[in-house]
């Protein structure tokens, strides 16, 4: 480096030392741009994809599913659950003996994804179980409407057979 009375010669520096330069102004940039966490303001989204169970949503969709079979005209389905739906979450267990006691602690294993978000970990996912169905429909009077019918609800929820009432449409 060349020293001019006293003083660093800037045009020296900057050849010899701009890739550096270049590399620490991008790093300071970006760590002052706000962190991309993937939600909109206001709207928070389910971590990792994955989906919650609507009962309201799966009857809406089976309605539109079954409306197409031929005969059956227009319905309304309405399912009932013996259980919910559940998350299995992984936890971490801490064991602690003492002198004639022992403690275990438990807590909920959690991902932490950067800027405060933290993520729980599910190891299982347990979907509902249905308890039972009914469909009421214009073409309930017609038995292959009925038998469609039945066979399409206990084939989308598992129920059998003898679970599922198919009933004409009063109007």
């Amino acid at each position: 480096m060349k020293w001019k009375e006293g003083r660093i010669d800037v045009s020296v520096l900057w050849k010899k030392y701009r890739f550096v330069i270049l590399v620490i102004l991008a790093g300071v940039v970006l760590m002052l741009l706000p962190a991309y966490s993937g939600e909109q303001e206001g709207h928070s989204e389910e971590p990792s994809g994955r989906e919650t169970f609507s009962l309201e949503r799966v009857e809406a969709r089976m309605e539109e599913l079954l409306g197409q079979i031929e005969g059956a005209g227009k319905l309304q389905l309405m399912l009932t659950l013996q259980s919910g739906s559940q998350l299995q979450l992984a936890e971490d267990t801490d064991l602690t003996a003492a002198a004639d006691e022992q403690r275990s602690e438990r807590s909920t294993v959690t991902l932490n994804r950067g800027s405060g978000v933290e993520d729980i970990v599910v190891t299982r996912q347990i979907y509902p179980i249905y308890q039972g169905a009914v469909v009421v429909c214009q073409g309930a009077d017609n038995a292959a409407v009925r038998l469609a019918l039945t066979e399409a609800v206990c084939a989308l929820t598992g129920l059998s057979s003898d679970k599922v009432s198919i009933v004409k449409w009063n109007a």
